[in-house]
């Protein structure tokens, strides 16, 4: 099976479909799938929903979406830079299920596991714990939350092998992982694609078994979020 796709619109061309539920990768700016996110972008699909640790800045990452208003809902946990996404919460024009960082990492993980839900005392006693179910384990509170299982993953890797064995480099990893297990398809970019075998067993961060869709994007931007220097002596 050839998982590698000419283009970032090839690789999601029959995938992407308007109302969908859709995971992106990435920490701010750092192991974001910018070809992939481009490319959704010109695909012109709306009232999705994309759960995404942040969302974007102001014109770079998730903030193009959230620019041509394709974004109907985010699943979220910091989503303080970027001031459009503050405009259009504000406003009534833009949904957000605040979720903590931890929980929403293991929402991920326990989706791609296959697990529908599990217990945990983060939330318990705020708004997070609204609606849901709570129970007592040992003396202490629990809040129920349900996994997640995006219809489509769009992920950021450093090299792929051909059957779409990955590797992460550095803290670019951060989300990826769990969004790419989540994903009902996982469409990943990478900066390398090597033969398969060439990718020693040992360093695997995540086997191709997750991985449907791949496109090389060799020459990504990376923007950094917040560019801070040392003044000159």
């Amino acid at each position: 099976m050839n998982k590698i796709y000419p283009s970032a619109a090839a690789a999601l061309e029959g995938v992407v479909q308007d109302d969908q539920l859709l995971a992106v990768g990435g920490f701010g700016l750092c192991g974001i799938p910018e070809a992939l996110i481009d490319a959704l972008q010109a695909s012109g699909k709306q009232n999705l929903t994309v759960i995404s640790n942040n969302a974007g800045v102001d014109g770079f990452g998730l903030g193009k979406l959230l620019s041509t208003r394709q974004i109907k809902k985010m699943i979220s946990s910091y989503v303080g830079e970027n001031k459009e996404f503050e405009r259009q919460y504000l406003a009534g024009e833009l949904q957000l299920e605040f979720t903590p960082q931890g929980t929403l990492a293991e929402k991920l993980r326990a989706g791609g596991a296959g697990i529908p839900a599990f217990f945990t005392k983060t939330g318990v006693g705020t708004i997070v714990a609204d609606g849901k179910e709570l129970r007592e384990f040992d003396g202490q509170t629990y809040v129920m939350e349900r996994s997640l299982t995006p219809d489509v993953s769009l992920v950021k890797a450093y090299v792929a092998d051909k059957s779409g064995n990955l590797q992460f480099r550095r803290t670019a990893r951060n989300f990826n992982p769990n969004v790419a297990m989540a994903g009902k398809i996982t469409i990943v970019e990478v900066e390398k694609i090597v033969e398969t075998g060439e990718i020693d067993p040992d360093q695997v961060h995540l086997p191709g078994i997750f991985v449907h869709r791949i496109v090389l994007n060799a020459t990504p931007e990376k923007r950094i979020e917040q560019r801070t220097v040392r003044k000159s002596a």
